[in-house]
C-alpha cells in the first residue's frame, strides 16, 4: 500500500510540474506582449498588469523549483530533505506580491493627478487575451488547489489575473467611449485591491505553516476524537500536528490503551490509527503507548 501511495504521489507531482511549465511559458509570452503594448500606448493599467504577471511568472518558477527540491533525498543534516521549501516559497511569493501591490498603488496615484491619453480599445483587446491565458492556465491547477498551498498560491494568482483582465476590458471600453483617461488609474487601484485580498489570505496561511502550525484542512479536535474512537484506546494526549511540506504532514501522540492489550493487539491499534490518519492527509505518524494503570501512576 505504501508503494502505491508513493506512485500516486509521484504521478501527482509530475502533473503539477507540467502545469507549472505550461503556466510559465504562456504567462511569459503574455508579459512580453503586455509590456510592449503598455509602453507603446503609455497605459499604466496595462503596464501594472504586465508587472503583476511578471511577478506571477517568478512565482511559478519558484514554485516549480520548490517541487523539484521535494525530490532531494534526506541527509544527516536535513532529515526531511528540502520538502519545506514549498511552504517557504509560498510565503516568499506572498511577500513579493505585496511589493508589487505597493508599486501599482504608487504609480496609480501619480497618474491619477496626471492622466495620459490612451487607446481604450487596444487595452480591451490585450486584456481579453489575458483572460483566455490566465483562466486556461488556472484550470491546470484547479484539481490540486485544496491539497497544496503552493498549488493554491499559483491558482489564486492566475485566477486573480483573469479577474483583473476582466476589469481592464471594462476600463478599456469605458475609456474608449467616455475619454475619461483617469479611469486607467482607478482600475489600477481596483487591481491592487483584488490582488491584496487573495495575497493576504495566502500570506497568513503560509506564515502559519512556516511556524509549524496545523494546516487549515486538518482539524486537531476531529483527529483526536477519531483516534479515541479506535477500539482499545482510552485516551490520547500530547498530540502534535505539523507540515513537513505543502503536501505532507506529520503527527506525534501519546496513547493510553487498555491494560489487557497484548503486543499484537497494540501493533494492530497503531496500524489502524496510521491508516485512519493517512485518509486525513497525515502521512508521517509516531505513536507512543502506555497502559492505563501507568497513566494513573500504578507502575
Amino acid at each position: 500500500m505504501g508503494h502505491d501511495h508513493a506512485d500516486h504521489h509521484e504521478q501527482k507531482l509530475t502533473k503539477v510540474n507540467s502545469a507549472f511549465v505550461v503556466g510559465i511559458v504562456l504567462n511569459l509570452l503574455f508579459v512580453i506582449i503586455e509590456a510592449i503594448v503598455g509602453i507603446a500606448i503609455d497605459s499604466l493599467s496595462v503596464l501594472s498588469d504586465a508587472g503583476h504577471n511578471l511577478a506571477d511568472v517568478g512565482t511559478l518558477v519558484l514554485s516549480l523549483l520548490a517541487f523539484k527540491l521535494t525530490k532531494v533525498k534526506p541527509t544527516n543534516r536535513y532529515t526531511y530533505g528540502y520538502r519545506k521549501t514549498t511552504i517557504l516559497v509560498a510565503l516568499f511569493n506572498s511577500l513579493l506580491l505585496l511589493l508589487t501591490i505597493g508599486a501599482i498603488i504608487f504609480g496609480a496615484i501619480e497618474h491619477l493627478f496626471h492622466p495620459q491619453k490612451i487607446p481604450g480599445l487596444t487595452v480591451s483587446i490585450i486584456a481579453g487575451i489575458g483572460i483566455v491565458i490566465n483562466f486556461t492556465t488556472a484550470l491546470f491547477f484547479f484539481r490540486n488547489k485544496e491539497k497544496d498551498i503552493n498549488v493554491k498560491s499559483a491558482y489564486l494568482h492566475l485566477l486573480a489575473d483573469a479577474l483583473v483582465s476582466v476589469g481592464l476590458v471594462i476600463a478599456g471600453i469605458a475609456i474608449y467611449y467616455t475619454h475619461l483617461y483617469w479611469l486607467d488609474s482607478i482600475f489600477s487601484l481596483i487591481i491592487a485591491a483584488i490582488i491584496l485580498v487573495s495575497t493576504w489570505k495566502l500570506m497568513k496561511e503560509s506564515l502559519r505553516l512556516s511556524l509549524d502550525g496545523v494546516p487549515s484542512t486538518i482539524h486537531l479536535e476531529e483527529i483526536e476524537t477519531k483516534i479515541q474512537m479506535v477500539n482499545g484506546v482510552k485516551e490520547v494526549y500530547h498530540i502534535h500536528i505539523w507540515p513537513i511540506s505543502s503536501t505532507e504532514n506529520a503527527l506525534t501522540a501519546h496513547l493510553v490503551i487498555e491494560d489487557d492489550i497484548n503486543g499484537e493487539q497494540e501493533a494492530f491499534i497503531k496500524h489502524e490509527i496510521r491508516h485512519l490518519l493517512e485518509h486525513q492527509n497525515i502521512q508521517h505518524v509516531t505513536l507512543e503507548t502506555e497502559r492505563e494503570d501507568c497513566r494513573n501512576g500504578s507502575c
